[in-house]
Parts: C-alpha cells; sequence; structure tokens
C-alpha cells in the first residue's frame, strides 16, 4: 500500500489523474472561446433592449478551482484512501503472536489483546495461518498454525497469569519447535529474564521478530516485614528514569467483615532507585486485619502482597504458678517463654481476670496447677470460642491432685500421682530422648536433635483415648505433648517444664519451631525448607493476573518444602495457604527480587502497544466530491443569471442543506420543566446524570435506551425514552432510577442538589455510580475517578456498604446471578450492607434481609457501554471477543433488568423464602 504520511492508497495509480488537472484547467479556460469583434451597423436596432439570458465571457477562477476540487476528490476517493494504513510487510508465511503473559501484562491487557487483534486482522487480510501462545501458560507441542478468523476466537480465552513464564517449560516447547519456520510478533511484558535471550535467537533463526512493548513502567510489591513497631512494605520498579511515587495501601476488614482500605502510605523513588520503602506505622488491632497490600492504580498479581501470619502478631497471655525468684532469672517459669515468644507476639501478663478481659489469642500456663471455679468456667468459654490453652507441666502441677481423680476439663488427658525422674542422681537410667514426630502430629517434618533430653515429666494415666490425643512422645513411648479439641479452641499439655529444670528442650530450637505449630507463635520471615519440612499446605485463596484473590477450588495438597522453595507456577500459584490454624501468604513476588527492564539487541524492532485505527476515507472523499459538484451547478447557474426569482430560494435551501451537518441527538429532552415532570411522572423512565461530558452523557443515555429495550421485550415494565437529569434544576422525587457515571472534571452539586438527592435516596429511589475504570484498577480511590466517587458521595447520606454478597435479593430480583460485569469484568459491586442480625431462617436458602431498596450500588464495569445501542438498535460497543463477549453482554443487560426490578418491587424476593414464617405468624 502506497502511503503518503498517515494516509495509504489502496489503488495508488489511480492518483496519477491528478496530473491532468492543469490540462484541464486550460482547457476550461477556453471554453467558451472569446468572441470575435465585427462591426455591423443593425446592431443599433438593439440599443437599449435588455437581454433576460447573460452568458459570461469566460468561466470565473473561482469556479474552476471548485471544479478541479471536485474532480480531485473524486480521484482521490476511487484511489481507496485509508488513514493510519497497517504498515505490516507483505508476507504469506505463518505468524505466532506470541504473549509474555505474566503478571506484568496486566496492567495494558486490553491493549495488548487489541494489538494482537490487529496483528491476526492485518494477516488474515494476507491469507497467513496464525498461531497465538502464552508464555506463561506453554502447550507441551509445537504451535499449530490456523487460519486467523479461527484464532481469533482464542484470543479472548487468554488472560495474564500471576507467575512468570517457566525457564524449563520454555526449554521444552522450544525442542518441540523442529524446523518449523514463521515471522513472530511478540507482545512482551517488559521485564528482564534469562530465558528470553535464548527464545529470541530461536525466534529469530525462523523469521522475522517484531516486539511490541509498553512504554510504562513495571511496578511491584515485596512480601511485608514487622520490625520495630512498624510494617514495612518495598516498592519496586523496572525503570530507574528519575524520582516517581507511588502509593501503596493497606486493606482488611472492618469490625463488620466488610473489606476496606485501612492506611496509605506514598513509596518515593530516588533518582537512579528501584526501590521504595513503605512503613505502616499501624496499631496491633488493626495491623492484625490487614490482608493485603497493594499499590494503588496498578491491577497486577506483583503488585499485591499478601499478608499472613507472619505479620498478624498474636497475643500470647502469660501466667506463672510461682514468683520469679530473685537472681535466678533462669529459673523462672516463663523466662524461656518470654525469649521465644517475643520476637513474634505480644506478650500479656497480669492476673486471669484481666488476661479474659483482653481476649488474648493463647494463654499459657508455666506449672499453674489450680484455678477457681469462677475462673475455670471464664477459662472454657474463653476456650470453646477458639482459644488456646497451653500448660507446661512442673513441680506445682506434679505435686497436686489436679486430673487424678477424674478428666480435668482445663487438661487433655488425666495425670498419674507423682511425676516421673530419670537420670538424676538418685534414679536409674539415662535422661529421656525424643521420639520422632508421626505423620499425624503438628510437629511432623521437624528434625529432631539428638541433644534434646528429658530427665523429669508427669505421668498420663492409660486411656483409650491416650494414643489419639498424644502429638510428641519419648522414645520410650511415654507422651511429652498432648492436645485434646474443647469446642473451636483446644488445650495443649507439655509433660515437662517451661524452664531448663525438667528438659534441656527449652534451651533449643526446636523450642521455638513446635510453639510456632501450635500457633502460639508466628514466623518472624519467610519459612525455610527446615521450617515447613513435612507440613501439608492447602490453598484457600489464590491470586489471579490481575491481583484479585479468588477461590482456590479443588487444588491438591503441596508439600511445605516446595512452597519453601519459592517457585510458583501453575501447581503453586500465589495465594493464600492452609495448613491447621495457620496461614501463608505465597506472593508472586520474593522477598530478594528486582525488577529489571527487558533489553533488546540492534536488529530487533520494538514498538508501544498503541494501535492505530484503520480508517477508510473513500466514502468521505466522494461524497465531498459530490457535494462540491452540487455547489458548482448552483455557482454556474448564479454566474449565467440563471438564478432569479423562485428559483433563488431553492438554491439557498440546498446550499443550507450541504452546509447543515448531519447529527441525530443522542435523545429527545424535554423542552421545559413541565414537560420533562410530566414525562417522568407518566411512565417509568431511566434517567442519568448529565455530567457535562457531550460524549459521556451521550453514551449513557444510548445505553439506558438499550436496557429500556430490554425491559420492554423480556419484562412486564415499558420505560419511556431515557431522561438527561441536570441535578441543580430538576425534580428528581419524579424518577425511581438514577445513572451516575463518574468523570473526574464534573463539578459537585450544590447544597441544595445534594438535598435533592437525600430526599430522592430516602424516598426509595436508587443511583448507580459507575467509575467506568475496572478494567485498569479495582474499586476505591486507586484512580481519578474513584477520588472523584469519594468526593461527590461524601455529602450523601449513604448507608454502610458491602460487595453483593452471595444471598443478595439483587442475585435473584428476576435472573439468578452471581457476577455483575458490565463492559469490563471489574472487582465487587458495593451495595448496602445487611443488618448485623440479619440471619438465615430454618430451612430456608436466604437471609431474611431489610425490605427497603438499597439506595445506591456501586461499581467501575462500564455498564451503560455494555447496554449502549443505536438508533437501529445494534451494540455500539463491542464486549469482550467473540462468543464470550456478548455472553458477558448479556449478563450486563441481566444484572440492569435485576436493578430496574428491584428498584420497582423492593425485596419481595426474599419475602417469598420466608413464606412458612409468615404463615406461622397470621395463624398466630
Amino acid at each position: 500500500m502506497f502511503a503518503l504520511g498517515p494516509i495509504g492508497f489502496a489503488s495508488p495509480w489511480l492518483l496519477l489523474g491528478l496530473v491532468a488537472l492543469p490540462i484541464l484547467w486550460f482547457l476550461l479556460r477556453a471554453v467558451p472561446p472569446a468572441p470575435i469583434r465585427r462591426r455591423f451597423p443593425g446592431v443599433a436596432l438593439l440599443l437599449g433592449l435588455k437581454d433576460e439570458e447573460t452568458e459570461a465571457e469566460r468561466t470565473p477562477w473561482w469556479l474552476l478551482l471548485l471544479r478541479m476540487a471536485a474532480i480531485a476528490a473524486a480521484i482521490i476517493g476511487f484511489a481507496g484512501p485509508v488513514l493510519n494504513p497497517e504498515d505490516a510487510e507483505a508476507s504469506d508465511g505463518p505468524l505466532l503472536v506470541l504473549f509474555d503473559g505474566s503478571w506484568a501484562d496486566a496492567r495494558d491487557w486490553q491493549r495488548r489483546q487489541d494489538r494482537a487483534a490487529s496483528a491476526l486482522a492485518e494477516a488474515g487480510r494476507n491469507g497467513r495461518p496464525v498461531a497465538v501462545l502464552s508464555l506463561a501458560d506453554l502447550p507441551p507441542e509445537a504451535p499449530v498454525f490456523q487460519s486467523a478468523e479461527a484464532q481469533a476466537t482464542r484470543l479472548p480465552g487468554i488472560s495474564p497469569k500471576p507467575w512468570e513464564p517457566d525457564a524449563d517449560a520454555l526449554e521444552a516447547w522450544i525442542g518441540a519447535l523442529g524446523d518449523a519456520r514463521f515471522d513472530t510478533v511478540w507482545i512482551s511484558d517488559g521485564l528482564a529474564r534469562d530465558s528470553r535471550a535464548v527464545l529470541l535467537d530461536e525466534l529469530r533463526d525462523r523469521g522475522a521478530v517484531t516486539v511490541f512493548e509498553s512504554a510504562r513502567d513495571v511496578r511491584a510489591l515485596r512480601p511485608a516485614s514487622y520490625a520495630d513497631g512498624k510494617v514495612s512494605v518495598a516498592a519496586l520498579r523496572a525503570r530507574a528514569e528519575g524520582s516517581a511515587e507511588a502509593e501503596v495501601t493497606a486493606h482488611g476488614l472492618d469490625p463488620l467483615g466488610i473489606e476496606r482500605e485501612l492506611a496509605r502510605v506514598p513509596a518515593a523513588f530516588e533518582p537512579g532507585a528501584v526501590e521504595a520503602a513503605a512503613e505502616f506505622d499501624l496499631p496491633p488491632e488493626l495491623r492484625n486485619r490487614v490482608t493485603r497490600f497493594e499499590i494503588a492504580g496498578e491491577a497486577s498479581a506483583g503488585a499485591v502482597a499478601l499478608a499472613d501470619d507472619a505479620l498478624k502478631r498474636r497475643e500470647v497471655a502469660l501466667m506463672a504458678g510461682a514468683a520469679d525468684r530473685e537472681g535466678l532469672e533462669l529459673l523462672s517459669p516463663t523466662h524461656y517463654l518470654s525469649r521465644a515468644l517475643e520476637p513474634t507476639a505480644d506478650l500479656i501478663e497480669g492476673t486471669l481476670a484481666d488476661i479474659l478481659l483482653a481476649d488474648p489469642d493463647v494463654i499459657v500456663f508455666a506449672d499453674v496447677a489450680k484455678v477457681t471455679q469462677e475462673e475455670t468456667d471464664a477459662l472454657l468459654e474463653w476456650i470453646e470460642e477458639g482459644g488456646l490453652l497451653v500448660r507446661f507441666a512442673g513441680p506445682r502441677l506434679a505435686s497436686s491432685d489436679v486430673g487424678r481423680q477424674g478428666e480435668d476439663p482445663l487438661l487433655p488427658v488425666r495425670l498419674r500421682v507423682g511425676g516421673r525422674s530419670v537420670g538424676g542422681t538418685m534414679s536409674w537410667g539415662e535422661p529421656k530422648s525424643l521420639a520422632p514426630f508421626s505423620e499425624d502430629s503438628p510437629f511432623f517434618g521437624l528434625p529432631v536433635p539428638g541433644d534434646v533430653t528429658v530427665s523429669a515429666q508427669v505421668m498420663a494415666e492409660p486411656d483409650p483415648e491416650l494414643s489419639s490425643r498424644t502429638i510428641a512422645a519419648l522414645a520410650d513411648g511415654t507422651p511429652l505433648v498432648t492436645r485434646r479439641a474443647l469446642g473451636q479452641g483446644q488445650v495443649v499439655l507439655f509433660h515437662v517444664s517451661a524452664n531448663a529444670e525438667w528438659s534441656s528442650l527449652p534451651l533449643s530450637g526446636l523450642f521455638v519451631q513446635m510453639l510456632e505449630r501450635l500457633a502460639v507463635s508466628t514466623r518472624p520471615a519467610t519459612p525455610s525448607v527446615e521450617d515447613l519440612r513435612g507440613t501439608t499446605w492447602v490453598a484457600d485463596r489464590v491470586l489471579d493476573g490481575f491481583g484479585t484473590l479468588e477461590d482456590a477450588g479443588d487444588l491438591p495438597g503441596v508439600p511445605g518444602e516446595r512452597i519453601a522453595e519459592g517457585h510458583i507456577g501453575p501447581d503453586i500459584p500465589p495465594g493464600l495457604y492452609a495448613e491447621g490454624e495457620r496461614r501463608l501468604a505465597v506472593n508472586t513476588i520474593a522477598p530478594e527480587r528486582i525488577l529489571m527492564p527487558a533489553s533488546w539487541p540492534e536488529g530487533v524492532r520494538v514498538e508501544g502497544l498503541a494501535v492505530l485505527r484503520e480508517m477508510a476515507l473513500k466514502g468521505w472523499f466522494l461524497g465531498a466530491a459530490l457535494a462540491l459538484l452540487l455547489a458548482d451547478i448552483i455557482a454556474a447557474l448564479a454566474v449565467s443569471g440563471r438564478l432569479s426569482g423562485p428559483r433563488q430560494g431553492i438554491a439557498a435551501l440546498l446550499l443550507v442543506g450541504l452546509l447543515m451537518p448531519m447529527e441525530a441527538r443522542a435523545q429527545t429532552e424535554p423542552d421545559s420543566a413541565a414537560a420533562y415532570e410530566m414525562q417522568a411522572a407518566s411512565q417509568v423512565a431511566l434517567a442519568h446524570v448529565l455530567t457535562g461530558d457531550a460524549e459521556l452523557d451521550r453514551v449513557a443515555a444510548a445505553g439506558l435506551r438499550g436496557l429500556s429495550d430490554v425491559l420492554t421485550a423480556r419484562t412486564s415494565v415499558e420505560p419511556g425514552a431515557p431522561i438527561g437529569v441536570d441535578l441543580e434544576t430538576d425534580e428528581l422525587s419524579v424518577l425511581t432510577f438514577l445513572y451516575w457515571p463518574v468523570t473526574p472534571s464534573q463539578a459537585a452539586p450544590s447544597a441544595r442538589a445534594y438535598a435533592k438527592l437525600n430526599r430522592f435516596l430516602r424516598s426509595g429511589g436508587m443511583i448507580l455510580f459507575d467509575t467506568r475504570d475496572a478494567d485498569v484498577t479495582g474499586f476505591g480511590a486507586a484512580s481519578a475517578n474513584g477520588q472523584k466517587l469519594q468526593a461527590l458521595a461524601a455529602p450523601l447520606d449513604v448507608p454502610p456498604l458491602e460487595p453483593i454478597p452471595s444471598d443478595h435479593v439483587l442475585t435473584r430480583t428476576f435472573y439468578l446471578l452471581q457476577d455483575f460485569p458490565g463492559r469490563h469484568v471489574g472487582r465487587a459491586v458495593w451495595a448496602e450492607a445487611a443488618p448485623p442480625d440479619a440471619e438465615q431462617a430454618e430451612g430456608m436458602p436466604f437471609r431474611n434481609l431489610n425490605d427497603g431498596v438499597t439506595p445506591v450500588v456501586i461499581g467501575g464495569n462500564d455498564w451503560a457501554a455494555a447496554w449502549a445501542v443505536d438508533e437501529r438498535g445494534l451494540a455500539m460497543f463491542p464486549v469482550g471477543r467473540g462468543l464470550a463477549g456478548e455472553r458477558q453482554r448479556e449478563i450486563a443487560y441481566r444484572f440492569g433488568v435485576n436493578l430496574i426490578m428491584h428498584v420497582l418491587t423492593g425485596n419481595y424476593k426474599s419475602d417469598q423464602v420466608h413464606v412458612p414464617a409468615l404463615l406461622e405468624r397470621l395463624g398466630q
């Protein structure tokens, strides 16, 4: 395709016709020929007569120019002009479209898919077979090349993974290529890795390679760490160019269990630095609520650092049965416990009553024999609600009668009278060593040091359940640690003392590891292979490439040793893993990771991700030629003097018709306030807030028009034409539903307008706030739209919100739904939180929620664009790709139907499930 600047021509040889324009100019100037002067006496008889029709001696120059322009426009139009033509080398060989497909692609994923779709479209025009692959999800066999149309249907199914390409899988895939030859379009994530150079050499040996890479920097977060009372999170960037700043946010659950942003701290990158620290100074109660940290505005798994038990320092209360002896600190019952727990737990001391009021996670009794009945009852209640009581033996417990006459509720097993002493000067035998931990023990996998011995212990009374309650034993089989479940909590007994009088266990590292396995303490740093040996962790929730936590499904358990190795992939995706009461975060970014930008050798063509859409200009040029020819007709009539009388009016109308823009109105607006109120009150009307952005208001009106059409076709609701609402002048009481698209530039309403909005919400109206940014960020203040939403909604009387739960009435008012996509598929959609006392009726699948309508629904999925239709009823904007995209649009329509039905009918669908309870009340 021949190109002149940004315009290309499909048939450039037709442009040769422009060369003939100067010749045509002279020909037109010569016609009609100049008159010849002849003297004729009879002409005197014509003097005084008026000629009704005159003819110019020569064609005026401006009329010639008009005709030249018309002919030039026609020639250019027939030459097939195209704006921003695809600059691609002509080839008919196979084409491989290759994504890196890692978490670093997620931030610009839609642009990457657009670039791949553009490459597929060009290949389709050239008849080239195509294959589309992601390096993060490689097949074991060589790529299969198919038609561009067939591969285009697979494109929506490719998504970024929360890990990076595996070098071993890449090597195996290269070996499967054989002698295949093809060109490659490589859509890179912009990160350097060792396997990139090897793959590039292989691809260049097989054909031309073109790399597309985003100009935006790649940012990520290392796992959080706790030291000196502060939580530190390191933000990383790939390009050390100038200074920059990133905002790191901490998210967690509020007291109602709703996830919120808890804190926000800036991380400043110095010039030339690739790492910046963000430090959070949080109180213990708030710190223990944190579930994750993320970089605001970065929708990728690498920009998320999940929090686990290493950050949640547990509150541990220590109680000793005897006071510390002055000058004998090493003999204190709690000395070694304090030394073991101080780095990883918040220690509490005091009376048992004060300790229970503090509601700690763990209570440790060091040789405490007896407690009062009142204290026993309070302890049992605390344990049954999830508390952990850990007891250590000692002289007091050995000499008491606790647990001898019968099973004590605060002991896991019955005890024998007295104790057992081995290896002493007055006893027979040597000190006993520990037996290896059994597979069903929480200590399984921990190495047993040979120098850990026991010289005294309290003995357990033989019992049928003793073996099932023993989780650690000595070499002779006698119990060392026993455990019993009590309600949601546990009681654990170490049959030795907490100091070094009865054993050397408190002097060893095994002591700290055993406390960690019991969840008494938490690990201070990334666990080693030895720390996790013998454990099996099950994924609870996993991250996707965009940094969203999802249910892990039925993923198999993972040995702790493999997790400690730090290699993530399809078999060990990043996320939260559980092992008993412990939680372990497997993050995308390793603690020592450093990001480096990809470097490409000379000879490799590297371009940005921007796709300049091709636009055919043929119709525009031919239309311009036709308009100029019509103007030429009118001008020729005027020059010849034939444009007089009624013809002047006709010519004027033709000229106005040529100059008038052919643009239809986006919506029908009422001509007056009275007409507006009449239209809104006489029928159900869906309304949208006029933002001042003409294009956005046009899309909002088109979206509500499309939703109205669906409501009319599928339900008994027949809405009228959508209404654009000016919050300052229009009355809101006649409306039921208001769609409010948010833009950073829209002005905040006045106090009078906010008063009207609050009356609208209190009277049962609903506002759907749409930030339209779910494709680039999550819900909240991470984007300019989210920050503007917070400012706009601050004066409104908005109740507490929560992500729409699975049993909310919006999930079933007309259609059964669990997802609420629009043009984008974003994070949770928020609605009014259920009351704290909402309970599920017996035998019913849903909770007994309030009878009102949620006044606000907030999200960022750009629903209006998914609903929008033009005057012919055709979708105005693409949603997703292929059939999957149309399915997404259908779900978006169903969500809109559920919204409107909820506004009009309230929670009647919740009432239906309580029919038995209602009938019982009526009978009473």
